[in-house]
């Protein structure tokens, strides 16, 4: 028989270096701080890490804005730290997985540098160069992070293309050097000692060479650039590449943040025999609160529990044909999801289970972002300059411009904005969460004192202990790993539920939603393995968050 592959057994830790641990008191988190917390991580049950990046960087977004791919940027520390890291997680079992940002580098790495030295220069085609269209930009395309996705050079008399940030001009992928030169640096931290990547926005890589002018909603200038750089035809012919030419000879994981492919195109994309990625990220779940109107920008749209299970299903019906998906409820890009999805005031504690386990037992390999595994919530910004996120400064500037008021635009910052996902890791109830000894770089959450790994440690009904105990179920049953999914209780406002059937077992998962008891049928001839209600459990209903998992035969 052919041994599953390991990362399907695996539990993966995101940690956000930044926010995850100071080891200098400079206020921003290091990698000596995560070599620091190796035993935590190891403690919790975790086997990979991914580390968002921690390269040579100018920070204008936080890290993905790459100066030298092969360098560390000084505030985190040196390359000597990662190998470190590298040679000390290994040491535990656990696997490193850097982020792979191949879509975009800094305005100020050596190639853009060069490229922007002359319209001659050999490297002017490693970016994407347009003249002026009629006296203004070549297109009419939005970025990501608003404005135009074209940036004027007065050297040159010549605009750059960048999706997201001006100072994130977009590489050439057209151009086969600049395939290569991103292949062999892969191949030169393969070396190094990490497990594989996480491929940050890869689905921006190939664009419409016609540049066309795309449709703007009414009432707006620009165009979502999605219709002419967001998985456009010919992109998999370059994925396949670097699968044959860097992946597959490697043995490498793969995950791949794939914005903008559709559930009945994702075969191409993850069939473990003929695709490109190990796994994954989807978003329809994380973004069901975003109004759909592309004329309603930053408008929060109220969401329903069946339209977030609709969503989870959908995914896991299709990949369970051929293919394997990464789970998670939150990372660096999204809120906290017991503020989004559970209750974060009177039932933090149990709904930051319910949905721990609603997820994390569902077919794939489960991600934890820091924080998680111990409750954290959002964070209570009031004004916009408590906020650092590039991405939320620019939707405040342009909502204002447009005449909303700043009370609404902050109620939507409020539910939406990346900072929430990126306060300081809590670690005690010290100065400072136990996060640094100098000024945070970003403010941390006022519940420290009450939310934090210490205080989660000594509670053994705590969130963290909860983890711990689900990802000890996961691993000693492939049941929970290999089986089938089916969802149960679809229709329901209330409940979320499905079975996982393997070799002769069904395991029910059963979760209440809501903050009031709900009736339900719970399986008959079954254990139940595993429940965030310890005592009071009901016949016949679940309690408030409750979520219980049960094992029976088939």
């Amino acid at each position: 028989m052919t041994r599953e592959p390991w990362w399907k057994e695996s539990v993966v830790y995101q940690i956000y270096p930044r926010s995850f641990q100071d080891s200098n008191g400079d206020g921003v988190g290091d990698l000596r701080g995560v070599i620091d917390r190796l035993d935590y991580l190891q403690e919790l049950g975790i086997d990979v890490v991914w580390i968002c990046p921690v390269y040579d960087s100018p920070n204008d977004d936080n890290g993905y804005d790459i100066r030298d791919y092969e360098d560390i940027l000084g505030e985190f520390g040196t390359m000597a730290d990662m190998d470190e890291l590298l040679a000390k997680a290994k040491e535990r079992g656990i696997r490193i997985v850097m982020d792979l940002v191949a879509n975009h580098t800094s305005d100020e790495h050596a190639w853009f540098v060069e490229s922007r030295s002359s319209v001659d220069s050999p490297k002017r085609d490693w970016y994407i160069w347009k003249p002026g269209k009629d006296g203004r930009e070549p297109t009419n395309w939005e970025s990501v992070f608003g404005g135009s996705v074209w940036e004027y050079d007065a050297a040159s008399g010549e605009y750059y293309f960048h999706a997201f940030s001006k100072k994130q001009p977009d590489l050439n992928w057209e151009n086969p050097e600049v395939r290569q030169a991103i292949y062999r640096m892969m191949e030169r931290w393969i070396d190094r000692g990490v497990a594989g990547f996480r491929v940050d926005a890869i689905t921006f890589i190939k664009k419409d060479q016609a540049y066309p002018e795309l449709p703007a909603p009414e009432g707006r200038s620009l165009a979502p650039l999605e219709g002419g750089s967001l998985n456009q035809p010919g992109i998999l012919d370059f994925l396949r590449e670097m699968k044959r030419e860097v992946l597959a000879p490697r043995d490498v994981v793969t995950v791949a943040e794939a914005p903008g492919v559709p559930v009945d195109q994702v075969r191409e994309y993850l069939d473990e025999r003929d695709g490109v990625f190990s796994m994954l990220f989807q978003f329809e779940h994380v973004d069901l609160d975003l109004d759909l109107d592309p004329r309603a920008k930053a408008v929060y749209r109220p969401w329903k529990l069946t339209d977030f299970k609709e969503k989870l299903d959908k995914w896991q019906r299709e990949t369970g044909k051929y293919g394997w998906l990464a789970l998670y409820m939150e990372n660096h890009d999204h809120v906290r999801s017991v503020s989004k999805f559970g209750d974060d005031g009177a039932y933090r504690a149990r709904s930051a289970q319910m949905l721990a386990a609603y997820y994390f037992l569902m077919r794939g390999t489960p991600f934890i972002y820091q924080g998680q595994e111990i409750g954290m919530t959002n964070a209570p910004f009031e004004t916009i300059d408590e906020y650092d996120d590039i991405q939320s400064r620019q939707i405040y500037r342009e909502e204002l411009a447009r005449g909303r008021s700043e009370r609404d635009v902050l109620a939507y910052l409020g539910k939406r904005s990346r900072d929430h996902g990126r306060t300081p890791m809590q670690w005690n109830d010290g100065p400072s969460a136990g996060f640094t000894t100098g000024k945070p770089w970003l403010k941390v959450n006022p519940n420290y004192p009450a939310i934090n790994v210490e205080r989660e440690k000594n509670d053994p009904d705590s969130v963290f202990h909860f983890y711990r105990r689900l990802i000890r179920l996961r691993r000693s049953h492939p049941a929970l790993v290999h089986g089938d999914y089916r969802p149960i209780h679809e229709s329901s406002e209330s409940i979320g539920g499905y079975e996982r059937t393997h070799g002769g077992e069904r395991w029910t998962v059963l979760c209440n939603f809501t903050d009031r008891t709900v009736s339900v049928e719970r399986p008959n001839d079954a254990e139940l393995r595993l429940t965030n209600v310890a005592e009071g459990r009901l016949p016949g209903a679940l309690s408030p968050y409750e979520t219980a998992v049960y094992r029976s035969k088939k």
